[in-house]
């Protein structure tokens, strides 16, 4: 395909999902400057629909922010012929998932060094506040493998506060559970309030895998994990942590505590709890070696590629196969919008934050990776298994 939003060129579509279609593309620039992107634009049948304009705008004004370097950040939205999009910043490198898929378990000093970077993000996430300096009380809700990403020299990063909980945003609507059935926490299960603990204890859940290959609640079918979830009975599971990263267990036995009351009191305590067992457990240099991993991994990707082919152009179409079978497994719960029509910009600029460009003004690009493109095809509420 060959289209334009504003100074956006979409080569192809690389994702769909229920809430939005995912576009690589080149930011064009004077002089012959060329900047790959990619571009993630609300469905055109959405367009005009009240709800989904709103979550798609509140979701982008939420990630603008966001300034960390370990948080994938949202730096432009825009609206080009009554269609909303934003920009992310293309990343070489891996999500966590695809990382275990490839590499296998982590070693104890890397896993450490992920969750550290993670909790980075959410400790910075969590004590954000806005210019007349109340809390946002941001709570992101989806922390997961496949929303973790890891570049090539090794560096961490958080992606996707599209589901996120803040002051001010839009409430859940009842019976709706945000987030996947695998990460949840307990109070996330049960629909009750959320505080930033819920994320250390998904957080937890992703640390055990990182470890051990295996998830920690599984069960057949959404129903019997989040009844493992709920019931939050893990103590043989961290028993059972043998050699090298036995000393995990007693920092996620805590992370992961069915009473939110019993966990570390914020992401910044963990982060410390983490940061200590990695200069008593892990390496030297944990990003070096994180980083080597990714490349070992897509090194393999780009080997077995055919002969001849453009070696990033086939990556991302073997990429975009991955995404649809995800996308059967991940299927919101509540997708449901009315067609109307499409959205104007008067009307986007008279939205909470005001945050929109024009079509043919638009900012500097922004963060995303192209293993990471499941993730921002949709609102991934009450995601299946990945």
């Amino acid at each position: 395909m060959e289209a334009h939003l504003g100074a956006y060129r979409l080569l192809r579509r690389i994702g769909r999902g229920g809430m939005a279609e995912v576009y690589l593309g080149m930011r064009q620039g004077a002089f012959g400057f060329q900047r790959r992107v990619v571009v993630k634009c609300l469905h055109d049948h959405l367009c005009g629909s009240p709800d989904a304009e709103t979550r798609f705008v509140e979701e982008a004004q939420l990630g603008s922010l966001l300034e960390h370097s370990n948080i994938v950040p949202v730096l432009d939205l825009g609206i080009s012929g009554g269609r909303l999009f934003m920009v992310m910043e293309y990343v070489d490198g891996l999500d966590l998932k695809t990382l275990l898929a490839g590499h296998g378990a982590l070693s104890l000093g890397l896993a450490l060094h992920v969750g550290r970077c993670v909790s980075r993000g959410l400790a910075y996430a969590q004590a954000l506040r806005d210019p007349g300096g109340q809390a946002l009380g941001i709570v992101h809700r989806d922390v997961s493998p496949s929303n973790i990403l890891i570049a090539r020299d090794g560096s961490v990063k958080l992606a996707d506060f599209g589901v996120a909980k803040a002051a001010g945003r839009e409430k859940t609507r009842a019976g709706v559970v945000k987030g996947k059935y695998a990460y949840m926490s307990p109070e996330q299960v049960e629909q009750r309030e959320l505080d930033g603990r819920s994320d250390l204890f998904s957080l937890g859940a992703v640390l055990y895998e990182a470890v051990t290959g295996e998830r920690l609640f599984v069960g057949n079918g959404p129903l019997e994990i989040m009844e493992a979830v709920r019931e939050a009975g893990v103590v043989g599971a961290l028993e059972a942590l043998r050699g090298e990263v036995s000393p995990l267990g007693p920092l996620l036995g805590r992370a992961l505590c069915r009473g939110r009351e019993e966990r570390f009191a914020d992401a910044r305590e963990l982060e410390r709890a983490l940061a200590a067992a990695l200069i008593e457990h892990g390496s030297a240099h944990p990003e070096e070696q994180l980083g080597a991993a990714v490349a070992e991994v897509l090194g393999r990707a780009e080997r077995a590629e055919a002969p001849g082919e453009d070696s990033h152009a086939s990556t991302l179409e073997s990429r975009a196969a991955e995404v649809a079978r995800s996308l059967q497994q991940e299927e919101s719960v509540t997708q449901h919008f009315q067609r109307a029509a499409p959205v104007d910009a008067q009307k986007l600029q008279a939205m909470p934050g005001g945050l929109a460009t024009s079509a043919g003004s638009v900012s500097e690009s922004s963060v995303t990776s192209r293993y990471q493109l499941r993730r921002l095809q949709g609102e991934g509420e009450g995601e299946g298994e990945e």
